[in-house]
């Protein structure tokens, strides 16, 4: 994609602060850190989002995580990482090219990442559990 700032970033055109790369992901530093070693994953080709990602991809992105994951832990000793990726206006997504951020968290730091508390009644869980089983079989 010509417009695509991680396409650019991808193919050398846009500077980044490269961590790894390899021949579908690279991970990079955030350019606009919400935390002091703010990390994306990026999968190179263009993918807008979770759902464009296949599943033998997606398994090898998810070891990508969980080594980053490993490597920001090992270098900064954060509190806590958030480990978030935004699917879709409606979830945030303001780059239409899926990918994936780690928050090193330090206690009291001020960034937040917030969730509504609902408490459904427990046939709204079963119906849910139905609807969700089904569409997983397919």
């Amino acid at each position: 994609m010509d417009d695509c700032v991680f396409c650019k970033i991808a193919a050398g055109k846009i500077p980044s602060y490269i961590i790894h790369e390899d021949d579908e992901f690279m991970v990079i530093l955030d350019r606009f850190p919400a935390a002091e070693g703010h990390t994306l994953v990026i999968v190179k080709r263009h993918a807008e989002n979770i759902y464009e990602i296949k599943k033998d991809e997606g398994r090898r992105l998810f070891e990508l995580v969980s080594a980053t994951a490993g490597a920001i832990k090992t270098a900064l000793k954060p509190d806590g990482l958030n480990v978030i990726s935004n699917n879709g206006k409606a979830a945030g997504q303001s780059v239409g090219h899926f990918h994936i951020h780690l928050i090193p968290r330090r206690e009291g730091d001020g960034v937040t990442v917030a969730f509504p508390q609902n408490d459904p009644p427990a046939d709204a869980f079963i119906n849910m559990v139905s609807v969700l089983r089904e569409a997983f079989d397919k």
